[in-house]
């Protein structure tokens, strides 16, 4: 018996998370020695804000903490996520149409499970995170990529999402700030794709994790403030991930209308019950608590930003539009491919990630972990001095 087919075939077809695959084999090299500089994982290298490990330690001698609590999440919490989103959604909801979770990545799975059936479409505009196609897929769901590449700052329109729907549609993926692309779309971009997911009972997951991530000024505009009457067929994901430094504290929430809450709540009342109280004390605090910390965090980010773009766009054939928020620079590579680099030629930019990091010990997410192929990703959630050595190492490897 082979052994795939010792497991549900569901089971059988998730693939590994691309990002944690190309971050987990430069860790290993690193570890045989190798000076390897990754721009791999998504998420920020700082510490996560004294206050906030502080609040966590107190929580961890306050024996209150040690039981079990709602399976939804403390109270508290709750209605401190609920003050986050009228803040920086526009959004008011009450407490009870919030669920705390372990980490985002649940509240993304916990959304689509709760809305999408059996043979349901699901629009992805692409690139993607490489979870949400697995998600959709685990759920039986179908998803339906549609393409908006550098030219159109990887964006998509209404035109593009319309040619793709049908009557099997049953939600749109939405991302602003974008994993992996850090593109944000404006506010009338997203008023008019809000305004035709409600136009066509599309309901809407927003992914509002980058939301507090963004530069120049530029505002992420919830897809919800822009067209309130959507809220209805909405759910919105978010956590403290990225925009504290918590990515291991394992928390995240979803909102939404009442019923669709209701059933991702009997669901995580079986998948895992309660969030840790100790993150969730600490998430309290990193909400309701000073925010200069982070403050300096999005500065820093913004600041190697515009390092990062300025020098990987020195690099003959390879195009990095300047993004608006989250942490990554999306390069198109395509001019890149077909030509001989240190004896090899990448038809791929798979093959090129391979290349660069046997030859310039530099690791990045090729484009097929996001969808078509003839891009890489990198984060500029690393140090000032690596960050820019790294891309140095590719301009003489390019030159």
């Amino acid at each position: 018996m082979s052994s795939e087919s010792r497991l549900s075939p569901r089971i059988a077809g998730i693939t590994e998370s691309a990002t944690l695959k190309v971050d987990s084999r430069a860790k290993a090299l690193k570890a045989q020695g190798r000076p390897i500089i990754s721009y791999a994982a998504g998420e920020p290298d700082f510490p996560t804000p004294p206050n906030v490990v502080e609040a966590a330690v107190a929580a961890v001698r306050d024996p209150k903490n040690h039981r079990y609590t709602q399976a939804v999440g403390l109270p508290e919490l709750r209605e401190a996520i609920a003050a986050k989103t009228l803040r920086d959604s526009g959004l008011k909801v009450d407490p009870s149409q919030v669920i705390v979770t372990n980490g985002g990545k649940h509240a993304v799975f916990q959304s689509i499970a709760a809305i999408v059936g059996e043979g349901d479409e699901v629009i992805l505009p692409t690139p993607y995170w490489t979870t949400y196609p697995e998600v959709v897929k685990i759920v039986g769901g179908v998803p339906v990529e549609v393409f908006a590449g550098a030219d159109q700052g990887y964006k998509v329109t209404v035109e593009q999402l319309e040619a793709v729907r049908t009557p099997r549609t049953r939600m749109l993926i939405f991302v602003s700030p974008s994993n992996p692309t850090g593109a944000v779309y404006s506010a009338e971009e997203t008023a008019a794709i809000g305004r035709w997911a409600l136009d066509n009972g599309v309901w809407v997951m927003s992914d509002e994790i980058y939301q507090n991530l963004v530069y120049e000024g530029v505002k992420a505009v919830s897809i919800v403030e822009a067209v309130p009457e959507l809220a209805n067929q909405t759910l919105l994901v978010n956590g403290v991930a990225k925009s504290y430094a918590m990515t291991g504290w394992r928390l995240g929430w979803m909102v939404g209308p009442a019923d669709a809450i209701k059933g991702a709540a009997n669901l995580q009342s079986h998948l895992t019950s309660n969030v840790s109280n100790i993150s969730q004390r600490a998430a309290l605090e990193a909400l309701t608590g000073p925010q200069e910390t982070v403050e300096l965090m999005r500065q820093a980010f913004e600041r190697r930003r515009n390092v990062i773009i300025s020098e990987l766009n020195k690099i003959e054939g390879l195009h990095a539009p300047m993004p608006q928020g989250a942490f990554y620079a999306y390069a198109d590579v395509t001019g890149l491919l077909g030509r001989q680099w240190s004896g090899v030629c990448p038809q791929t930019s798979l093959e090129l990630a391979d290349l660069i990091l046997e030859k310039a010990e530099v690791a990045a997410v090729p484009g097929e972990a996001f969808g078509p192929s003839g891009y890489l990703r990198f984060s500029y959630a690393l140090g000032d001095e690596p960050l820019l050595e790294g891309i140095q190492r590719l301009q003489t490897l390019f030159a």
